[in-house]
């Protein structure tokens, strides 16, 4: 039950993120920051797409993903359509990985320590579910903000 919630959540909220940067009308505001707004929505949303690719697709999914943390604040300009790929990439990463869990696996510690200290697997899909969620109403806000 967990699990097609979870993967549930993760596709309506990716695909909302996908909806908010295609939504920018203008695509150099997906970078914009102001003295008050030190993140772009282009960075969160790298960040987001790191996030996922790390915690789900490597280490569930076992997909090999590398993350550069470091970039997902740094980069800049990327194009609009890029980003759109690199969240749909992201929907399929999520749903091959989400497929493979069974129930018990919610239950097994999950493989890497992140927070200082061990927690269940299902509780960090919980946790990353309301990461995305925190991100994703940072970045409508940006966007309304903009335009």
């Amino acid at each position: 039950m967990l699990i097609e919630t979870l993967k549930s959540l993760f596709d309506r909220d990716l695909t909302k993120l996908k909806l908010e940067i295609e939504s920018y009308q203008n695509e150099t505001q997906i970078w914009a920051i102001d003295k008050n707004i030190s993140n772009s929505a282009g960075n969160l949303c790298l960040h987001l797409i790191g996030n996922i690719n790390t915690y789900i697709g490597a280490e569930i999914g076992k997909t090999g993903y590398i993350r550069n943390r470091e970039l997902e604040f740094s980069l800049k300009d990327i194009a609009k359509t890029e980003l759109i790929q690199k969240i749909e990439n992201t929907i399929s990463v999520v749903n091959t990985a989400l497929d493979k869990l069974i129930p018990a696996d919610l239950e097994a510690i999950y493989p890497l320590v992140v927070f200082e200290k061990e927690m269940t697997t299902g509780f960090f899909l919980v946790h990353l579910s309301t990461h995305l969620a925190y991100h994703l109403g940072q970045i409508n806000y940006h966007r309304r903000l903009l335009a």
